[in-house]
């Protein structure tokens, strides 16, 4: 890989959607409960109302579940790693990883599968690692697309192998809830770096397992 392609991946998974060490600051908790109380009555409802009076501090609950990656550090997760593998070299990959997300664009649910797949060069990583770095990006407000490569970068920042592969298969609520209303419709989006990039056997072998 040339020097500019590092160079590249490794900003864009330090640009990592704002996370751990923005200079953002998060709004005071009653502003945001406030800000729900408001997006009710502009519903057409009433957030005084006996329902809907404990509404606001549960959806700002719920936000700080939803949204808990801007908290997490991916780089850190993938800091501890085993060296004593008897020189395996083959592919290792995490198959239907279950994630849950939101749409940057109308804040509306993604729910998705990610396949994560790497092949080391002198070490691995703890396999439940690579389900936590999947979360850390979900868990965020985002677009598929710039997951997907979130995801991939990262892995091969820290990780340093041979090579990454991700593929994301996902459905969209924005688009099956609303506006063009066609459930079912799934988006794939996929990111190959190293020699899955460079291998179209490496690269077919990972997308086989891909159901």
């Amino acid at each position: 890989m040339s020097n500019r392609s590092k160079n590249d991946n490794k900003k864009d998974a330090q640009q990592a959607n704002d996370g751990p060490g923005s200079s953002l600051q998060k709004p005071p908790r009653e502003e945001a409960e406030n800000a729900i109380r408001t997006l009710i009555g502009w519903a057409g409802d009433d957030p005084a109302r006996d329902g809907l009076i404990e509404t606001p501090k549960r959806v700002a609950k719920a936000f700080e579940e939803w949204f808990r990656g801007y908290d997490e550090d991916p780089e850190v997760i993938l800091q501890k790693t085993f060296e004593e593998i008897e020189g395996y070299d083959e592919m290792i990959t995490l198959q239907g990883i279950r994630f849950e997300s939101h749409c940057e664009h109308h804040m509306a649910p993604i729910i998705g599968r990610a396949w994560v797949g790497y092949i080391p060069n002198g070490r691995v990583v703890g396999i439940s690692k690579l389900a936590r770095v999947v979360d850390v990006f979900a868990k965020r407000l985002q677009i598929q697309e710039k997951m997907t490569a979130q995801i991939a970068n990262v892995i091969n920042e820290v990780l340093q192998p041979q090579g990454v592969a991700v593929v994301i298969k996902a459905e969209h609520h924005c688009m099956t809830t609303r506006g063009v209303m066609k459930p079912g419709a799934e988006l794939m989006t996929s990111r190959m770096l190293g020699c899955f990039r460079d291998s179209e056997i490496t690269r077919q072998e990972f997308l086989s397992m891909v159901d």
